[in-house]
């Protein structure tokens, strides 16, 4: 009966300290920005244009 007492406890401990890490990622502005990420992709960045290396001659 004391271990089903131990792990009660044990659940709640961890369930307080997830609570706690949600509320401070709320409260630290993570959440702030939920639109642009999911459209950032529809995005055109023309300064990011990839440039290829000429091939090397061989010799």
């Amino acid at each position: 009966m004391f271990i089903i007492f131990l792990l009660i406890g044990i659940s709640v401990t961890v369930a307080g300290l997830f609570l706690g890490a949600f509320l401070w990622a709320v409260r630290s502005g993570q959440y702030d920005d939920d639109y642009t990420p999911a459209v950032r992709m529809l995005f055109e960045n023309e300064g990011t244009a990839v440039k290829s290396k000429p091939a090397p001659d061989k010799v």
